[in-house]
């Protein structure tokens, strides 16, 4: 009878435990937020550890859209992003803040479809919609049960999207009044698999004012195509489209009538851009507590890495830069909740907060060695999905223009 051949001391590698949530808060920065927004921050940490946590790996290196997760995210109410929905509590900005850090936390594709089904879609309608429009999508969107996209960027538009191209032009088709929109988006999170899409595009013709006005377009109107971005090496759970709008007509009541130049435009990514600060601090701590725990169990020398003098050092500048990351959210949120921020402290908090993150990810990465590329040990994931919030809500040079001008009283890009 063969028995299997004896395991050597210390030749297999262990399980490394590294997604134990670690409640970091080294500053008390949210020490003294409301019991009801640690209530909602729990609730998702929970959805994180028993949902997302367990499955997203596969997830990611398929690029697929984890659509159950959606679904169990919209029974959760946890798809609005801070968006008051008619019958449904309301979400102070530190809750959604808190949330996001916690979802992002969890996966950054996770988070990112968040952000884009409340944050952009239902935001953009609840905000600039009709009453009819709001009845029609609101809650349905909350729930998940149709799926909205945001399209503002195009493939020759991306930082200076307010001089998009894509246009609408008023005309009649068989007797009914409407729009048709042609041109191109890019970058469009489920702009090839969800229901509407929210279309950003110029009025022009005779009587158009040559101004930035927001229509919901479904995905299945003729002349729609949205193909998805593949090859992507980052965001690979949520898929992003390339859409052509050819000669896509939609009736009157498609126009968002609050929805009548950029600045409606500005208002929506306005209130997501301080989200997306939340999202890189949830990435960091992700990054950082992997490294704790992988410190903490791996040996080399006869001793735990933790034991290192150099690992220490590293970890408390990990440990550091978040720190000043969570301060600065948790302020600018106060503010926020208060209704005094500003443009400008938003975009400086995404600036600081994603170059942040970027720091603490890299340093996580090295610090795992060659275990820090598998996507089982959680930091690659989070190091790649980093470099796509670095660039989303506007890339670190732009806000970095938009404290600029602030700061010196000059505009350098428009």
């Amino acid at each position: 009878m063969s028995r299997p051949a004896p395991v050597m001391p210390g030749v297999t590698a262990p399980d490394y435990d590294l997604t134990t949530p670690s409640d970091l808060d080294y500053a008390g920065a949210f020490a003294d937020v409301a019991p009801e927004a640690r209530e909602h921050q729990l609730a998702v940490r929970a959805f994180v550890q028993d949902e997302v946590l367990p499955v997203i790996d596969g997830y990611w290196e398929r690029a697929e859209v984890p659509f159950d997760l959606v679904k169990k995210m919209g029974e959760l109410d946890l798809l609005r992003d801070g968006v008051d929905v008619a019958g449904r509590p309301a979400v102070s900005f530190m809750a959604e803040g808190l949330a996001s850090m916690e979802m992002s936390r969890g996966d950054g594709s996770v988070a990112t479809i968040c952000g884009v089904q409340g944050g952009l879609a239902l935001r953009s309608i609840v905000m600039h919609g009709s009453p009819e429009q709001v009845e029609r999508y609101a809650e349905p969107m909350a729930r998940g049960e149709i799926l909205g996209a945001f399209a503002l960027t195009e493939p020759t538009h991306g930082s200076d999207s307010v001089s998009l191209e894509t246009t609408a032009r008023r005309e009649t088709r068989d007797g009914v009044e409407g729009y048709v929109l042609n041109g191109e988006k890019k970058w469009i999170g489920f702009g090839s698999c969800g229901d509407i899409t929210v279309v950003w595009a110029r009025l022009v013709g005779e009587d158009g004012d040559n101004q930035v006005h927001g229509f919901v377009v479904p995905q299945d109107a003729p002349g729609y195509t949205g193909t998805t971005i593949e090859g992507k090496a980052s965001l690979r759970a949520i898929w992003q489209a390339h859409i052509v709008l050819d000669d896509v007509f939609v009736p009157a009541d498609a126009a968002l009538p609050g929805a009548t130049s950029f600045k409606a435009t500005a208002a929506v990514l306005f209130a997501t851009r301080l989200t997306v600060a939340w999202s890189a601090v949830g990435h960091a701590i992700a990054c950082y507590e992997s490294a704790v725990a992988y410190a903490k169990q791996r040996i080399q020398f006869g001793k735990p890495l933790a034991a290192q003098q150099m690992v220490q050092e590293r970890l408390t500048r990990m440990l550091s830069t978040i720190t000043q990351m969570q301060l600065l959210v948790a302020r600018l949120t106060e503010l926020a909740d208060a209704g005094t921020l500003t443009g400008e402290q938003a975009s400086l908090a995404k600036y600081t907060c994603t170059r942040g993150a970027r720091e603490v990810a890299q340093i996580a990465r090295d610090m795992l060695g060659g275990n820090g590329i598998l996507l089982g040990n959680r930091v690659a994931r989070h190091f790649a999905d980093i470099e796509a919030i670095h660039t989303y809500e506007g890339t670190e040079s732009m806000n970095a223009l938009i404290v600029g001008r602030d700061i010196t009283g000059f505009s350098s890009f428009a």
